[in-house]
C-alpha cells in the first residue's frame, strides 16, 4: 500500500495574518475517491465548496498535518541571514514529510528555482520519499489539491478569528481596500497581526519616521 502525500500552502502573500502549510497522506487507491468528490485546487472552488470538502478530505486521509506560521515567524525568517520565505516553507514541508512518512510526495513549489528548492528540502529530511516538486502541482495532482483545500480553509478560519478580535480586516491582502484601510488605521495599534517586513507595512513606518524628521 503506497502512501501518497500532497503539500500546499495558503496565505503566502498577505500583509495580515498567518501562512498555513498543509500536508495529507492517502492510500494510492483512494485518490480516485478524491476525484469523485470533485476535489480540485482550492482557488477553483467557492468558500462553501471548500468548507464542505474539508471534512471529507480528512476522513479519507490516513494522516495529516497543518502548520500555522504566524507573522512574527515569517518576519524573523526574512530578517535572518540564512533564511527567506521559500526556505522557511521548505523547512515546514520537511517537518510534515518527516512526521507523515509517505512513499511519494507532491509539492507545489513556491520558488521559481525548483531545483535549488528541492535540494534544500532534501537536506531537511530524515525520511526520504519520492519527491515530485513542481509549479502548479495543486492543479495537476489530486493529493496536492486536497492539501490546498485544507490550507485555505484553515487560513480563512484564522482570518475570521482575527476579525472577531480586531474588527473587519478584510482578506488580509493589499488588493483588498478594507485591508488597506485597516493597515492605515491600525499598523501601530495592532502590530502583532501584521507582517512587518512587508513593503506596505514598512511604508507606514517610513512615512512616520520621515514626518518625525521633518517635524524635528
Amino acid at each position: 500500500m503506497a502512501l501518497i502525500c500532497g503539500i500546499d500552502e495558503a496565505g503566502r502573500g498577505p500583509v495580515i495574518g498567518p501562512m498555513v502549510i498543509a500536508g495529507a497522506t492517502f492510500k494510492e487507491e483512494d485518490l480516485s475517491k478524491l476525484k469523485s468528490l470533485d476535489v480540485k485546487d482550492s482557488k477553483l472552488l467557492t468558500p462553501q465548496q471548500r468548507e464542505k470538502l474539508f471534512a471529507s478530505i480528512l476522513a479519507l486521509s490516513i494522516s495529516h498535518k497543518i502548520i500555522i506560521i504566524e507573522p512574527k515567524e515569517i518576519d524573523d525568517a526574512l530578517k535572518a541571514i540564512d533564511l527567506n520565505l521559500n526556505l522557511l516553507e521548505a523547512m515546514k514541508q520537511a517537518e510534515i514529510i518527516n512526521l507523515l512518512r509517505p512513499d511519494k510526495v507532491y509539492i507545489d513549489c513556491p520558488s521559481p528555482n525548483i531545483k535549488t528548492f528541492e535540494i534544500y528540502l532534501k537536506k531537511q529530511l530524515t525520511h526520504q520519499p519520492e519527491l515530485i516538486v513542481e509549479h502548479k502541482a495543486d492543479v495537476n495532482y489530486i493529493a496536492c489539491a486536497a492539501s490546498s483545500i485544507l490550507a485555505k480553509v484553515t487560513r480563512d478560519k484564522e482570518i475570521r478569528e482575527l476579525a472577531k478580535k480586531y474588527g473587519n480586516i478584510g482578506s488580509g491582502y493589499m488588493s483588498d481596500p478594507i485591508t488597506q484601510d485597516f493597515l492605515k488605521s491600525n499598523w501601530e495599534k495592532h502590530k502583532e497581526i501584521f507582517r512587518k517586513t512587508w513593503i506596505p507595512y514598512k511604508n507606514h513606518e517610513n512615512s512616520k519616521l520621515q514626518k518625525s524628521i521633518n517635524d524635528f
